[in-house]
């Protein structure tokens, strides 16, 4: 079995987050994990610590995770679990779209890339064109 980066999904919205993995998790071919901390604990419309710290440690292999917020405090909750954990430098806070960004990080870590090429990937998703 090979051994390929994480994907975290931070939302705040349950129901986002569970679309955002369907599609990048189906684009994927299934090859990635990926997990999602969206909302809180009893499912409201939020952010939640424990549940972004439950999400890396259930999708860390070991070759990397890529954390991706939608937006707000999902960026100060990740920013802070990170901290909690003591900034390993293999789980990455990523600034990139949200779907773009998973769609991009998954494809790629489903091809073996390195934590540092999925990166770039989700990140370089911020330039792609629609149309």
């Amino acid at each position: 079995m090979r051994t390929s980066v994480g994907i975290v999904l931070v939302s705040h919205s349950p129901r986002l987050g569970a679309g955002v993995a369907e599609l990048a998790e189906q684009l994927g071919g299934g090859a990635v994990a990926v997990a999602v901390a969206a909302g809180t604990e009893d499912g409201e419309l939020g952010t939640s610590a424990e549940l972004i710290e439950a999400a890396v440690r259930q999708v860390d292999s070991g070759a990397g995770v890529v954390v991706l917020p939608d937006l707000g405090s999902a960026v100060l909750t990740a920013r802070a679990v990170l901290v909690e954990l003591g900034e390993p430098e293999h789980v990455v806070l990523v600034d990139a779209p949200f779907v773009e960004g998973a769609v991009a990080a998954v494809v790629t870590a489903s091809t073996g890339a390195a934590l540092a090429e999925v990166v770039r990937s989700a990140q370089e998703a911020r330039q792609a064109n629609k149309f």
